[in-house]
């Protein structure tokens, strides 16, 4: 039961957080769709260039979790520290660099993605003042990740929960102009979203200083680091820098096929995507939780237990999948009333849910076992080739021939572009059962 236990405590708290921050985003683009199609369009091209440094964050948080939850199980929280400090400041090294490229060629980065002049205006009124929050987004993202591996997940929700409601309140004055406040349309949702960012690491640097107990950081730990440990931390996180830059690749051209099939088409995909990522909150949570389990357990040298976690984890990851998989083909009906679509639109939608509801049960399954019990367990390696092969060697080859050299249709482009999340589960479950994927990251003494 303690298993169950550890899992669930963590699971739910990741899942929600995922619900939360894409509720937010989901809030955002109703807020400035009302508002204007030409500024939903502008900060919808700057959020492109989010993405991607988005993603980025995400592989510099997740390799800290995979080497610092080791570390953790053998309670070696002054290496941790070390480790985390390293890690935050190549994050704003990151950051910093996207801050000073957005600021002298704001126009050239949102022109990557339009050429219309309204739409490039738009986004450089809400650019010039968001990349003020890449630096606050970066920190905040590795103080949590260094707190995730060492369990401590609760003020990660409690931050998303703050955010969208200082998100939201500000984004609704300040885009609309109310209770007399100037109407800065796209302007006013960067304000917003810079105000919730501040807010966010404020209340965060202000919890680990004051009230954190198990790593307690102090100042002075940011003087601290240890080059030999941020070597064996570059080393791990490298590769899964490298996966998140294709995954983000990969899916801006998954648009781009759609895109150049059928107008209606992206419609379809978007609405869809829409339930879907709500849907892939839980198997992304799985994922996380699983991470920081195997992660932890390796570090207590009990290979046993890891071995027996995996097998349990992976039972749970079915019973996710399918759960989620109902959920998406249960409201598909319900959320596609909520869109004004023409019929033959509609259906394509209803068409592409009702595929995603079988990918759910896939996806769920592979997702978790691939990244968070292999991976989790320090073989990174093992996630490069896997989505380097799937990807970009058959998945996007053969879509592209299914698009324009076959002339599929959409549907069936769709089911290509989502096969991946199928066909991974074979080798997510030969390589947990017989693979040798459980790695010893940390160092003696």
């Amino acid at each position: 039961m303690s298993f169950y236990k550890s899992f669930f405590s963590i699971y739910v708290m990741l899942v929600l957080q995922n619900v939360v921050t894409l509720s937010v985003n989901l809030a955002d683009n109703i807020m400035l769709g009302a508002y204007s199609e030409t500024a939903l369009a502008g900060v919808a091209a700057v959020n492109q260039i989010q993405f991607v440094f988005q993603q980025l964050m995400i592989g510099l948080g997740d390799g800290l979790v995979i080497l610092c939850s080791q570390y953790w199980g053998r309670r070696q929280t002054d290496r941790i520290r070390k480790i985390s400090v390293s890690a935050l400041y190549t994050a704003l090294a990151v950051a910093l660099l996207l801050f000073v490229l957005t600021g002298l060629f704001p126009g050239q980065a949102v022109g990557l993605f339009t050429t219309d002049a309204a739409i490039i205006a738009e986004g450089r009124s809400y650019l010039q003042i968001v990349r003020y929050t890449y630096l606050f987004f970066a920190a905040t993202q590795l103080m949590l990740a260094a707190l995730r591996s060492t369990e401590t997940i609760q003020i990660a929700l409690r931050l998303s929960v703050m955010t969208f409601f200082i998100n939201c309140g500000i984004n609704y004055t300040l885009i609309f102009g109310r209770f007399g406040m100037p109407r800065m349309g796209a302007a006013g949702a960067a304000v917003g979203t810079l105000a919730a960012r501040i807010a966010e690491f404020l209340v965060l640097v202000i919890y680990i200083l004051v009230r954190e107990q198990k790593l307690k950081f102090s100042p002075k730990d940011l003087l601290r680091m240890d080059g030999t440990l941020f070597a064996d931390y570059a080393k791990l996180t490298a590769p899964m820098l490298l996966v998140q830059g294709l995954w983000g690749l990969n899916t801006a051209l998954q648009t781009v096929i759609l895109g150049h099939m059928a107008g209606n088409a992206i419609a379809a995909n978007s609405a869809s995507s829409t339930l879907f990522l709500v849907a892939k909150s839980a198997a992304t949570g799985a994922a996380s939780a699983a991470s920081i389990m195997i992660g932890k357990t390796i570090g207590t040298g009990d290979i046993a237990a890891v071995k027996s976690y995996s097998v349990k984890l992976q039972r749970l990851f079915v019973v996710i999948g399918l759960v989620s998989g109902l959920f998406v083909y249960l409201v598909r009906i319900p959320l596609l009333e909520l869109y004004s679509f023409q019929p033959e639109t509609k259906q394509m939608a209803n068409t592409f849910l009702v595929i995603l509801s079988v990918v759910c049960v896939g996806m769920s399954y592979q997702m978790p076992t691939n990244t968070g019990i292999i991976r989790g367990g320090g073989n990174t390696m093992y996630t490069v080739k896997l989505d380097l092969i799937s990807i970009w060697l058959i998945v996007l080859p053969v879509s592209f021939v299914m698009a324009f050299v076959v002339k599929a249709s959409p549907v069936v482009v769709f089911c290509c572009l989502n096969a991946d999340q199928i066909f991974k589960c074979v080798p997510a479950y030969l390589e947990s059962h017989y693979g040798n994927w459980i790695r010893k990251l940390t160092r003696d003494g």
